[in-house]
C-alpha cells in the first residue's frame, strides 16, 4: 500500500460478497481498504475458468469441505456443504447458473422489519451487478425459446457477464422449451422481473466471448487489485475481531487478528470492519469474537462482547434431488466426460481451445422452472403451524409466497447427464458411473418451511461448525418436494417432445427411480437421495434484535458500532432458486449503504 496508515476498511472475506464491496468502497481513490482471504488466488486454475470443470472442485482444496451434522429428517445422513475457500469465493466453484429471486421473497424482507429491502429498492442493485449478453443469432434465440426479455430488469452495463450457455447443437434445450409449452406452462415473464412462473431456458455466469467464468475474483476482484488503494492478502485465516468497549456500551472494532504465513498478525483498522466470511464462517467469526449466544460463548470459555442469541440461527438451504432418464442412441450428453473417456476428453479439449466451444463451455444447467404446487393451501392445512412467535411468522410468511397466485414451492431443472444421489451425498454427480448416457430432471425446494443452525463447536480457529441445517424437520417440506418430483416423472417426462429423446424401456440412475409416481415411492427416494442444492444462506440475518435478528438494515451487527455483515448469512429468508444473483445484489446494496448514498 502506498501509506502505511491503516486501512479505512478492512474486510474479512475476499469472496463473492467481499469483492464487491472491496472494488466499490475502493472507487474512492481517498480510501484505502484491506481485503484477508484464507483461500488461495486460482485466478489461473483451469479449474476455475473452464465452466465444465466446476464439479472437478467440491472437495477440493478450494472448498472448506464442510458437511452437516447427522439429519434426523434424512435418516441419519450428512451432508456435504461446500463453500468456496478461494479468491472468489463459492462463486468460483458454483455451477454458474445466474437464477433470479421472486418478487414476493424480497418483498417480504422488507415485511420482517427491513423497510429499505423491497423488491423494489433491491432492483437496481441486481442490475448493477451484471451484464446479460443474449445470443446475437435469430437461430439459437428461437431454440431456446429467448423472446422474454425485458430490458426494465435486464442488468446492461455490470462488471459480471451472463449469458445462455444453450446451443443450437443441443436438441434437449428446444425439447424443454416445447414441453413446458405444449403443458401451457412456459415462462409467463421474463425471469429477473420477480414474477415470472414456468419454464425457460436459464443464464450462466460465463463471459459469451472467451467462454470463461465470470465471477467476483475475475469481474470485481481483478480492477480491484490495479488500484494502489486496495491490499488483498490471499492464504490469510483471519482468528478474531478486536473490540474495545466505547461510552455508550456499545462494541468498536478495532481489527482484526489473522494467521499469515504462519504468523499472527493484527490488522487494526480506522473505520469499520466487515464480515464477508460466508454462511459459516460469519457466525464462526462472530462466537470466536464474543459475539453471540452468552450460554454457548460461556461453554467455550469466550468473553462475551455482545449477548446476541441469533447468530447462528436462521440457517435456510435448498434441497434437491433429480431422475436420470436414458437417452436415445445420438443424443450427446456430458457422461462420457464424467467418464473420462479418453476420445470424449481430447474431442472436449480440441473444440474449446480451437473454437471457444463444445461440452466445455457449459457448466451446471441451461434448462430451468419455477413450478407451483397445485392444491398448497389443502396440502399445508394437514399440518400443524408452530406455536413460538418468530417461527409462526416465518411460516405464515412462506406460506403466503407459496400460496399467493404465481407463488412457487419449487424449481425443476435440467442436467445433461446422470446424477447418482443416492451414493449419499458423495458429491453432485456420483462416483460409481453408469456406461450410458443420461439426461436428468431435477426439482430444488423453493421455500423451504425448515430452519437450522450453525455454531462453533469450539473455541479453536479450526475446529469445523456444527451445522445444522434440520432438513425436512417440518413435515410440509417432504411432502411437497415428493409432489414436484412425482410431477417430473408423470407430467414433463412423458411430454412428447421430451420423450422423443429418451428410450423407452431405459435406464435409470437407481431401481428406485422406477417408483416415484406414487407419493410414498417419491417421498421414500427424495429421503434416500436429497441433498443440498448449495444455496445456504440467513445465519446471521437482518432482522429486529428481539426477532433473532443480528444486523439491522444499515447491516451493523447489534450492540457494535462499526462491525458491518455484507454476505449472504443476512437474508432474513432464502430466494427461490440459486442465489448467487441475490448475493451480488445485496453486497452492491451494502456498499452503497457504507458509502452513505
Amino acid at each position: 500500500m502506498a501509506s502505511q496508515r491503516s486501512p479505512d476498511y478492512i474486510i474479512i472475506g475476499g469472496g463473492t460478497s467481499g469483492l464487491v464491496v472491496a472494488n466499490r468502497l475502493s472507487e474512492d481513490p481517498n480510501i484505502e481498504v484491506l481485503v484477508l482471504e484464507a483461500g488461495k488466488d486460482l485466478s489461473l486454475d483451469p479449474r476455475v475458468n473452464i465452466p465444465a470443470l466446476w464439479t472437478s472442485l467440491m472437495g477440493s482444496d478450494a472448498d472448506w469441505q464442510y458437511k452437516s451434522v447427522p439429519q434426523r429428517g434424512l435418516e441419519g445422513r450428512s451432508i456435504r456443504q461446500p463453500l468456496g475457500k478461494v479468491l472468489g469465493g463459492s462463486s468460483a466453484i458454483n455451477g454458474q447458473a445466474f437464477i433470479a429471486p421472486g418478487k414476493a421473497e424480497i418483498d417480504a424482507w422488507a415485511k420482517l422489519g427491513n423497510p429499505e429491502w423491497d423488491w423494489a429498492s433491491l432492483v437496481p442493485s441486481y442490475k448493477k451487478s451484471y451484464t446479460l449478453i443474449p445470443p446475437s443469432d435469430e437461430a439459437t434465440l428461437k431454440h431456446l425459446g429467448i423472446d422474454w426479455i425485458n430490458d426494465a430488469y435486464r442488468g446492461s452495463s455490470g462488471p459480471i457477464k451472463v449469458s445462455f450457455p444453450g446451443v443450437v447443437q443441443n436438441p434437449l434445450c428446444k425439447a424443454w422449451i416445447e414441453s413446458f409449452q405444449d403443458l401451457n406452462m412456459v415462462t409467463s415473464a421474463d425471469p429477473f422481473s420477480g414474477s415470472s412462473i414456468g419454464g425457460y431456458s436459464n443464464t450462466a455466469t460465463v463471459d459469451p466471448d472467451t467462454k470463461v467464468r465470470s465471477y467476483a475474483g475475475s469481474a470485481y476482484g481483478g480492477p480491484a487489485r490495479q488500484r494502489s488503494n486496495v491490499r488483498i492478502i490471499t492464504d490469510a485465516q483471519v482468528q478474531r475481531i478486536t473490540f474495545t468497549e466505547t461510552g455508550s456500551g456499545a462494541a468498536k472494532a478495532t481489527g482484526v487478528q489473522a494467521l499469515v504465513d504462519g504468523k499472527t498478525e493484527t490488522f487494526a483498522s480506522a473505520k469499520e470492519v466487515i464480515l464477508a466470511a460466508g454462511v459459516y464462517n460469519t457466525p464462526k467469526l462472530l462466537e470466536l469474537s464474543g459475539i453471540g449466544e452468552r450460554k454457548l460463548l460461556n461453554r467455550h470459555g469466550i468473553p462475551v462482547h455482545v449477548d446476541l442469541p441469533g447468530v447462528g440461527e436462521n440457517l435456510q438451504d435448498h434441497l434437491m434431488t433429480g431422475l436420470s432418464y436414458e437417452v436415445v442412441d445420438g443424443v450427446i450428453t456430458g457422461d462420457p466426460l464424467m467418464r473420462q473417456e479418453p476420445e470424449a476428453l481430447a474431442l472436449a479439449q480440441k473444440l474449446y481451445v480451437e473454437n471457444k466451444a463444445g461440452p466445455f463451455t457449459i457448466g451446471g444447467m441451461q434448462s430451468h422452472a419455477f413450478m407451483s404446487t397445485p392444491n398448497a393451501t389443502a396440502l399445508l392445512d394437514k399440518y400443524p403451524r408452530p406455536q413460538s412467535p418468530t417461527d409462526s411468522e416465518y411460516y405464515d410468511t412462506i406460506r403466503a409466497i407459496i400460496e399467493a397466485p404465481g407463488g412457487s414451492s419449487g424449481a425443476w431443472l435440467m442436467f445433461l447427464a446422470q446424477t447418482n444421489l443416492h451414493e449419499g451425498g458423495k458429491s453432485f454427480v456420483g462416483t460409481q458411473l453408469l456406461p450410458e448416457n443420461f439426461v436428468s430432471l431435477g426439482c430444488v425446494q423453493s421455500h423451504p418451511f425448515s430452519r437450522g443452525t450453525t455454531h462453533i463447536s469450539s473455541a479453536d480457529i479450526n475446529a469445523v461448525p456444527d451445522i445444522n441445517p434440520s432438513y425436512f424437520s417440518h413435515p410440509a417440506d417432504l411432502e411437497i418436494m415428493a409432489r414436484h418430483l412425482q410431477a417430473l416423472d408423470t407430467k414433463l417426462r412423458p411430454s412428447e417432445q421430451l420423450a422423443h429423446y429418451l428410450k423407452p424401456d431405459g435406464k435409470r440412475n437407481h431401481p428406485d427411480a422406477f417408483h416415484v409416481g406414487d407419493l410414498e415411492g417419491a417421498k421414500k427416494y427424495v429421503l434416500d437421495t436429497a441433498t443440498s442444492a448449495y444455496h445456504s444462506c440467513g445465519s446471521a440475518a437482518m432482522l429486529p434484535r428481539e426477532r433473532g435478528g443480528v444486523v439491522d438494515p444499515k447491516l451493523f451487527v447489534y450492540g457494535t458500532e462499526n462491525l458491518r455483515i455484507v454476505d449472504a448469512s443476512i437474508f432474513p429468508l432464502i430466494p427461490r432458486g440459486n442465489i448467487l444473483s441475490s448475493v451480488y445484489a445485496v453486497a452492491e446494496k451494502a456498499a452503497d449503504i457504507i458509502k452513505g448514498h
